[in-house]
């Protein structure tokens, strides 16, 4: 049993047997889209887990592209009733356009289980354990019975628009050269699967022989990592010309650690 984005107003906060919870089913699985509080946020979602897996993605409260006008958003989508009914309902209504796009990405929407989402966007909850991340929608009863607590909650973040799926990778890059500069680090990867766009890994000061580590969502999952791609910018014009390299890039992909 799937719930998308569980009503709260009426339902947040009443005993089991009057809204969703883990007793409905077998396994309840459940994407948590628009939980802020209803007052002030007008939030439609419950907070709370109410599943065997909690699904939150981006937070929970605000999904990346409901935050257009709504005249781009009706422009953006299907005609005038979609677009308003979208614009009003947006963060609601990612629940089940998530679900949808999961039935056609079996490989995509890992949740990684973490106390909090400044923890997972902090990476302290990654990568995947050796037994994996549940994919957030229709698969996620792949993990039924793999988890022994009351409730897991689980993070992931998405693009803004459909083919929202995102993959997180771990990039840490070790800087090389003979003066600190300022300036800003790009990288994109390279697999046998496809290619990202470039990445910041940091700016401002750029010191040879220090490490800096980001976490990215690619829009596309590059397979086995074949080559990385190192970018830099002093983002001034400079006569001495400063030369910067990398002396070691590492790559962890959050699905397989």
């Amino acid at each position: 049993l799937s719930g998308l984005d569980p009503a709260q107003p009426y339902f947040q906060g009443t005993p089991a047997e009057v809204r969703l919870d883990k007793s409905d089913a077998d396994f309840v699985d459940v994407i948590h889209t628009d939980s802020a509080p209803t007052i002030p946020n007008l939030g439609f979602g419950m907070r709370p887990a109410v599943g065997h897996i909690d699904f939150y993605p981006n937070g929970g409260e605000e999904m990346p592209g409901c935050e257009k006008n709504p005249v781009s958003q009706i422009v953006d989508l299907d005609g005038i009733w979609e677009g308003t009914r979208d614009f009003v309902a947006c963060n609601h209504l990612r629940s089940y356009k998530y679900y949808s796009d999961s039935i056609i990405y079996p490989d995509g929407f890992l949740g990684y289980a973490c106390a909090s989402y400044d923890l997972f966007q902090s990476g302290s909850c990654f990568p995947c354990p050796k037994e994996g991340c549940p994919n957030m929608g229709h698969y996620a009863d792949k993990f039924k019975g793999k988890f022994q607590s009351d409730f897991v909650k689980l993070y992931l973040n998405t693009k803004e628009n459909k083919d929202f799926p995102l993959w997180r990778y771990k990039v840490t890059v070790t800087l090389s050269g003979r003066r600190k500069v300022n300036g800003y680090v790009n990288v994109a990867l390279y697999g046998n699967d496809g290619n990202t766009k470039q990445y910041q890994i940091t700016k401002g000061a750029l010191k040879p022989d220090n490490t800096y580590t980001a976490y990215i969502d690619a829009e596309v999952d590059v397979g086995e990592i074949t080559k990385v791609k190192f970018l830099w910018n002093n983002n001034w014009i400079n006569p001495t010309l400063p030369k910067l390299g990398a002396a070691t890039i590492t790559v962890q992909v959050g699905k397989t650690g």
